[in-house]
């Protein structure tokens, strides 16, 4: 058996650097590049639903929405981490880096059975020490069901499963019916 050889460190500068001239888009933790997945057509579905929702909600208001391709930057433990959340809306006026957000106030992922444990683990433990973010919502892409996590509430788990449920994104005062997360969903797939 060979010794392995770890990985060089990456500075942030080679990683920003780097990022769009590749063809995968890579999460950022300490150093360390992973590779993200691509997403299935029920996950783009329900990420431009969300998208779509809060674009025209957010429109001629200040805050700012992005899918996919826009990164959020976090210091954890004094140690840079960046994720490409599904869905972000940011606020802030400070925020005015071109390739990433520091102050959202809300981030949405959509999981699958494949991401559930990393969305509703390592990034909510990682989101949440952001302090202007008020909600880290998890839209499940298998069944209607989101999951809801408020600073105001101490970031307790709220799962709302009820096909007729109006959900409440307090962060940006948007009311909209579960299924319209879902619409032209297919539940096979």
């Amino acid at each position: 058996m060979g010794i392995p050889h770890p990985r060089p460190f990456l500075s942030v500068e080679d990683y920003l650097n780097g990022e769009p001239l590749s063809d995968v888009r890579h999460d950022y933790i300490h150093g360390d590049v992973y590779a993200m997945a691509g997403a299935t057509a029920n996950h783009n579905l329900i990420s431009g639903n969300a998208f779509a929702a809060l674009h025209a909600h957010l429109r001629g208001k200040p805050c700012r929405v992005f899918m996919a391709d826009m990164k959020v930057r976090m210091l954890v433990q004094q140690r840079d981490v960046f994720y490409y959340p599904d869905v972000v809306v940011g606020c802030d006026e400070r925020d005015t880096d071109p390739l990433f957000l520091r102050f959202p106030k809300l981030v949405i992922e959509v999981s699958s059975p494949s991401t559930e444990r990393l969305d509703s683990h390592e990034k909510f433990f990682t989101y949440t020490t952001i302090p202007t973010l008020e909600e880290y919502v998890l839209i499940d892409q298998s069944r209607p069901a989101v999951t809801l996590f408020r600073r105001s509430n101490g970031w307790k788990l709220e799962l709302i499963d009820d096909p007729t449920a109006i959900i409440h994104l307090h962060s940006v005062g948007l009311s909209l019916p579960l299924a319209q997360f879902y619409e032209n969903w297919n539940a096979g797939g």
